[in-house]
């Protein structure tokens, strides 16, 4: 999919230049108020912007020449909120999304038995939707815009309404779901660690601009992600590796680089792949291996730069740790007093580490 739009959404201007994978999941990231939705509504023709719109090989907009109506545009749009019927039951909210579905359509939809056993709904069809909880609404709002069989599937923080265990929930409903589409998801998103488990690609927003797109993994490790999000609160994707299970204390042995990290027990055969994503702001450094301390976590690396704004107390120190880069946030006062350079080896001390979970 790919296009560019112009105009304004209000007084706030929108300059949308992209071109973004065919399926898996694209995040569209950035602070609030950076345009995140409002590039959603372009796509799904609910604001009309100036320009052009392809999705696949079908022109939805191209200037005055083309101009596809909200209702003739083959979307899938989930909101915050998850907006079903209050009056249907799951099972007519569901069938509703179903014979929402174009006549004459002639493409491949999910298969609806399939899709509703992905998402866990078989045993909520009968309920009504009001007797749900706040994730089982969400997983009925997904399943409900995905049999109406669209182009794209629109995800507008989906999440954010919901408490952490909720969240989990439909992140792993989402993780084993995406693997049986053949369409392209745009997840928007201002939070990182949802972006780090469950997107391919992201792109970036700040002030109603597409700042930057291509590989989660490459654009965590770049600055241009933190100022965006107007927050230092970047880190790194990592790959790491099965090795073991601590059955006593219910840990999971990683490695990563040739060297070990642990995270809570993971369901994962040895040998299996696992994507950890470590905030810059969740690792201190110290000069030599530190003893007497709660943090497990501990890598070997050494400095490869060191990036801090004259204006701001804080540094960003990127290491090097095996084979992969990690980042550090740390005072500009502390990088003066602990003496660290480029080249200068030192030790990772990680607090904190999220990851990807349910997939070989």
């Amino acid at each position: 999919m790919a296009g560019a739009l112009t105009g304004r959404r209000g007084d706030f201007p929108l300059d949308l230049q992209f071109d973004l994978p065919g399926e898996g999941i694209t995040a569209i990231f950035g602070p609030s108020g950076s345009g995140k939705t409002s590039l959603l509504r372009a796509i799904a023709g609910l604001d009309r912007l100036d320009g052009w719109l392809k999705i696949g090989a079908s022109d939805w907009q191209d200037g005055a020449r083309i101009w596809r109506k909200p209702h003739q545009r083959p979307v899938g749009y989930v909101f915050q909120d998850a907006r079903l019927f209050p009056h249907l039951s799951v099972a007519d909210n569901l069938r509703f999304g179903a014979e929402r579905a174009r006549k004459g359509d002639t493409r491949s939809g999910p298969d609806p038995d399939r899709l509703i056993a992905l998402l866990g709904l078989s045993g909520l069809m009968a309920r009504g939707v009001q007797n749900l909880s706040g994730g089982e609404r969400q997983r009925v709002a997904i399943g409900r815009a995905l049999l109406s069989r669209p182009r794209i599937l629109l995800l507008d923080e989906p999440l954010s309404a919901l408490d952490g265990a909720a969240k989990d929930e439909i992140m792993s409903y989402l993780e084993d779901l995406v693997p049986a589409l053949d369409i392209p998801i745009l997840y928007v998103s201002h939070d990182l660690a949802e972006v780090a488990r469950l997107a391919q690609t992201m792109a970036v927003m700040k002030a109603g601009r597409i700042l930057q797109s291509g590989p989660v993994d490459r654009l965590f490790a770049e600055l241009d992600l933190e100022d965006a999000a107007g927050r230092f609160d970047a880190g790194v994707r990592l790959r790491a590796r099965v090795t073991g299970q601590d059955r006593a204390y219910h840990l999971t042995r990683l490695d990563l680089g040739g060297q070990q990290v642990t995270v809570p027990a993971l369901d994962r055969p040895d040998g299996s792949e696992v994507l950890l994503h470590i905030r810059a702001r969740d690792v201190s450094l110290a000069l030599a291996r530190p003893e007497g301390l709660s943090i497990r976590n501990v890598l070997e690396g050494h400095i490869t730069a060191i990036d801090g704004a004259a204006g701001s107390p804080f540094a960003e120190v990127t290491l090097a740790v095996g084979g992969s880069a990690l980042r550090s946030r740390v005072t500009r006062e502390a990088v003066d007093a602990l003496g660290l350079s480029v080249g200068k080896p030192v030790h990772a001390l990680v607090k904190s580490i999220s990851f990807e979970r349910g997939r070989d």
